[in-house]
């Protein structure tokens, strides 16, 4: 099928223009119908009866679209819309169009008609809606703002509820605005009808306005027409309903409106909610023929107002963030926004005279607070803008810690006007005033990138000697900037804290051998620092300072230059340091600086003058509210250096009277007076030496005193040896007075060593004997084993046994032991055997079998080599029984419960119960006991033989009272056999019961168990007297 030309589909509008009736269209009304229409005739006024006759038609309309939707052709469905392709769609249309004109006629102020008739209208004319928008966001949630419609999402559908829907945004199927011009000019009318009978109706206003947005509608209607239409629905409607009708009119500006009609419109809103304020200007800069003017000063007015808290931006965005913007606009259209640079010259100079007027003003006026003035740029003015100005005002000035961005914006700006050496000056201005490496950074690479492209720009359009010439001083000028960068990144610390002694150090470096520029760099510094806010090291810039004029300069190439370095000196020694050392460290560089340069007399002055003491003497060294100066006189670093110097260069009588001087200021320490003695012995001055000595341990209490004493007695030792010896003794027994045991052993062992080689034996085994009670219990074995060694080379190894019983009385129990092994060889060397066998039992009860098998090892032995059967026999019941008395240790179940726990499944199962396996056995294989031959697992079995008759108590049992049963292996029941000893548990009856041997039995067999043990009565106590 052809495609009908246009102007043949022009032919068929207007459908519904003039209003289609019976006479001019007889098929308006069906045959059917006419007794419905007799029926309306006669009651025109009840809208229910023409709701109820629309639905019939409406239905019939649609069955008729329905069956004739495939008669249009492509070019009739894309003209036409989807409704009007076909000649039945059109007909339906004038057949509903007649019937709701009819309606109306009787029923003009009826909004459910009018509403229902606009819709069924648009749907054909503007087609089948494809997105639903709500202005105001359903009664049950809070209402969206006007940013958030506006940054809406054209995919975003809101959920709305039945019968919300204020407008369509989107559309399909809808009639061609040129071919279906008089159809769309009809429905325009249709509105103006319904708006004259019902102009307070907002759902009518909003249905109008909708026109406008759809992309078919004539251009007649949707620029002129619908603004004054978008007008008068503001005038009609109350203030409460504008948002709306400006949510729909705002939509309109952006797609359709012309740019003065759109700005204007934008204008007009903004007085009323200015929170879009960053849309418009969006709206401004996207303009076909943008208007960079407005948005800067747009931008720069939002700025203001967000510094002083009049603005809060939708996005958060700050008072700078909105001022950078300002800026990025200012770059991107240079031209159309600012001033000419003639022009911003002249306007700084002025207002750089006028603030040097306001501040001197500000010095004598108050300044009042809480004001908070905001000057606005008019937008609507086409006056250029001074961006330098403000860039600078605004800006840099309030904003130090993040200038970089502005700095190098605006020397952008000036980049893109042309004027390259005010670019130039920008960045040499920010690289020089910044407070941040980071800024610097910013600036010093743009600036880096500028020359360079400035350069190749310039290579580039190179013609004559002139060009090349350029060309070489802007080489020169960028080598010149890189080789200043050190510098500047120096001065940028410098800016940030000038009080840095460290960047100043650097920057003395960086001068490197320009002696000139080294010294200047110096004075800078110590003008600029302040000494209450430097920071660590201060004093060392005055030292380095000084060092300069005495070494001839960095490079050491000229003559020294020494009044010049006291100069430095006698200005440091008044700066008002922090700490007091520092100070001090300043007059003793002074004082080694003249002994350099061998002016031995004038360091003597110099430390003279540094040491003066002040009448007032009680002043506290710590007091920090006095200066260094004040207190430079207790200053011990001061004084040692001092006396150090002294000893040096001056004399005897010099020395000792700063030593002396530093006695009454009482600022002498250990190392002072030991240093004054020493320098006292060297020159031959004994006594005095030993006063020194005397008067610092009446300063000193332990353990300071200790190493005095111990100095001290060693030196009166090694001068008088046995020629004073009450003397000594003497000493000794003072140092020993107040001693603390920590520190008596040292002084005990030399008073015991005076007594050896000067005086008598028994008096140094005295002392001895003294020293194992004065010393801490840490050091009272060694201190017993050196007694011992000493008594036995002096009387002979019998007049060491007394403190061998001493050593076991007061020893722990662990050296009791060890103490007791030797004192049993020592009786065993003696021939003293049955003394020795008694040692070795008394010092059984503190061995544990198990965790000192040693000792036992060493009793095994001694009585293989020296004991008999009987005795063998004691020694394994002694052993028995201290096993036992250590099985009911909380320490040693507490290794067997570590131990049981390190074997694993196994131990658990020999303990609590398991398989059938023997449970003694699998607890030694647990814990480690399991690779023995098979001779010492059965003794580890049947330990508990020999001691069956040294049970102390007994539990009662079902059986006869004096049936007692052999211990074999642990296990757990409710009525047990029980062995306390070894804890072993067995049930009395059951399956898994286990019957012990009797040992009753055994013993009228002949004693004699498995193993070939025998079995023996216990002894008549626990406790062994070794007989002494």
């Amino acid at each position: 099928m052809t495609s009908p030309p246009l102007a043949s589909l022009r032919s068929l509008f207007p459908l519904t223009s003039p209003i289609p009736t019976a006479l001019s269209q007889p098929l308006l009304i069906p045959a059917h119908h006419l007794s419905t229409e007799h029926d309306l005739a006669r009651n025109p006024h009840q809208p229910s009866r023409w709701t109820s006759y629309i639905s019939l038609v409406k239905d019939e309309v649609l069955a008729a679209e329905l069956d004739a939707r495939d008669e249009g052709t492509e070019v009739e469905r894309e003209v036409l819309g989807d409704k009007l392709a076909t000649e039945a769609g059109r007909l339906g249309l004038q057949r509903l169009t007649d019937v709701f004109e009819r309606a109306l006629k009787a029923n003009p102020k009826s909004f459910g008609l009018w509403n229902e008739y606009l819709a069924l209208r648009r749907l054909y004319v503007l087609g089948t809606p494809t997105r639903k928008v709500k202005l105001d966001a359903p009664r049950r949630r809070e209402a969206r703002s006007m940013v958030d419609f506006l940054q809406a999402g054209e995919g975003e559908v809101e959920a709305l509820e039945e019968g919300e829907v204020d407008v369509d945004g989107g559309w399909e199927g809808g009639l061609d605005g040129v071919v279906g011009w008089e159809e769309w000019r009809a429905l325009a009318a249709v509105h103006e009808r319904a708006l004259m009978w019902l102009p307070h109706l907002p759902r009518l206003w909003l249905s109008y306005l909708t026109l406008f947005l759809h992309p078919s509608c004539p251009s007649a209607l949707q620029h002129t027409h619908a603004r004054r239409t978008f007008d008068r629905a503001l005038r009609s409607l109350p203030t409460s309903l504008h948002e709306r009708v400006w949510r729909v009119y705002l939509t309109w500006c952006s797609k359709f409106a012309s740019t003065e009609a759109s700005v204007r419109v934008w204008r007009r809103y903004l007085k009323v909610d200015p929170s879009p304020t960053h849309l418009y200007i969006t709206h401004l800069l996207s303009l076909p023929s943008p208007r960079p003017l407005e948005a800067a000063k747009t931008l720069l007015n939002l700025s203001r107002l967000s510094a002083v808290g009049l603005y809060k931006s939708p996005e958060g965005k700050s008072a700078y963030q909105l001022l950078i913007e300002f800026l990025e606009v200012c770059e991107k259209f240079p031209e159309e926004v600012g001033v000419d640079e003639d022009v911003s010259e002249e306007a700084r100079k002025v207002r750089e005279a006028k603030e040097g007027v306001e501040k001197d003003e500000e010095k004598g006026a108050k300044v009042e607070k809480g004001k908070k003035e905001v000057k606005e740029e008019d937008t609507t003015s086409a006056d250029l803008l001074d961006v330098d100005a403000i860039i600078r005002t605004e800006g840099i000035k309030v904003y130090k810690d993040q200038a970089g961005r502005l700095w190098t914006g605006l020397a952008t700006y000036w980049i893109k006007k042309g004027a390259f050496d005010l670019a130039k000056s920008t960045f040499e201005q920010g690289i020089s005033s910044v407070l941040t490496l980071r800024d610097f950074t910013q600036i010093f690479d743009s600036y880096a990138e500028f020359s360079e492209s400035y350069i190749s720009s310039l290579m580039e359009a190179m013609e004559d000697e002139d060009d090349e010439k350029e060309v070489e001083v802007k080489m020169r000028e960028f080598e010149e900037l890189m080789d200043r960068r050190p510098f500047l990144v120096n001065e940028v610390m410098l800016r940030r804290n000038p009080n840095d002694v460290v960047e100043w150090e650097k920057r003395v470096a960086l001068h490197g051998t320009d002696d000139e520029k080294v010294a200047e760099t110096y004075t800078l510094a110590t003008k600029t620092i302040n000494p209450k806010k430097a920071t660590a090291t201060y004093h060392s810039l005055w030292i380095h300072f000084a060092k300069f004029y005495e070494s001839g300069g960095s490079t050491g190439e000229a003559e020294p230059d020494l009044p010049s370095a006291r100069k430095i000196f006698e200005k440091a020694v008044g700066v008002p340091f922090k700490r007091v050392d520092d100070l001090a460290e300043v007059w003793c560089e002074w004082a080694e600086m003249e002994v350099r340069n061998e002016n031995y007399d004038e360091a003597i002055r110099v430390m003279q003058r540094a040491a003066m003491v002040p009448k007032n003497t009680k002043i506290s060294f710590h007091d920090e509210s006095l200066s260094a100066q004040a207190r430079l006189f207790k200053s011990l670093k001061l004084w040692s250096f001092y006396v150090d110097l002294e000893e040096s260069i001056g004399s005897v009588e010099s020395t000792k009277a700063v030593y002396n001087k530093m006695f009454e200021l009482k600022i002498a320490n250990a190392q002072i007076v030991i240093n004054f003695a020493n320098f006292l012995e060297e020159n031959q001055y004994w006594e005095e030496s030993f006063k020194v000595y005397e008067r610092g341990v009446d300063l000193f209490t332990y353990p300071i005193a200790f190493e005095i004493w111990n100095t001290y007695l060693s030196k009166f030792i090694k001068r008088y040896g046995g020629d004073k010896l009450e003397r000594a003794r003497d000493l000794f027994e003072q140092a020993l007075e107040k001693c603390p045991p920590k520190f008596a052993k040292p002084l005990f062992l030399l008073y015991g060593q005076l007594e050896e080689e000067h005086g008598l034996a028994k008096r140094a085994m005295a002392v001895y004997d003294r020293a194992t009670e004065a010393v801490e219990s840490a050091d009272r074995m060694e201190m017993f084993t050196y007694y011992i060694a000493k008594a036995t080379a002096n009387f002979g190894l019998p007049a060491t046994r007394p403190i061998y019983e001493r050593a076991i009385e007061s020893l722990p129990d662990k050296q009791t032991a060890e103490m007791c092994l030797r004192f049993a060889a020592l009786e065993r060397k003696l021939g003293e055997i049955d003394r020795a066998r008694a040692i070795f039992a008394h010092a059984s009860q503190f061995c544990d079998p198990r965790s000192n098998p040693d000792f036992w090892s060493t009793w095994n032995s001694f009585e293989i080599e020296t004991g008999s059967e009987d005795t063998f026999r004691e020694y394994l019941r002694i052993k028995r029984a201290v096993q036992a008395a250590f099985n009911t240790e909380s320490s040693y179940l507490a290794a067997k419960a570590a131990a049981v726990k390190a074997g694993g499944s196994a131990a658990e199962e020999a303990v609590h119960g398991g398989v059938d396996v023997d449970p003694m056995a699998a607890l030694d294989a647990a814990t480690g006991a399991g690779g023995m031959a098979s001779a010492d697992l059965r003794y580890m079995v049947c330990l508990f033989i020999p001691l069956v008759g040294g049970l102390s108590t007994r539990i009662s049992s079902n059986s006869s009272g004096e049936d007692l049963r052999i211990c074999p292996v642990p296990v757990k029941s409710k009525e047990i056999w029980f062995c306390n000893i070894c804890q072993w548990s067995s049930p009395l009856t059951g399956p898994s019961s286990f019957q012990p041997k009797s040992a009753a039995k055994l013993q009228a067999a002949g004693g004699v168990g498995p193993g070939g043990y025998v079995y023996l009565a216990p002894p008549a106590g626990r406790g062994y007297n070794v007989g002494y």
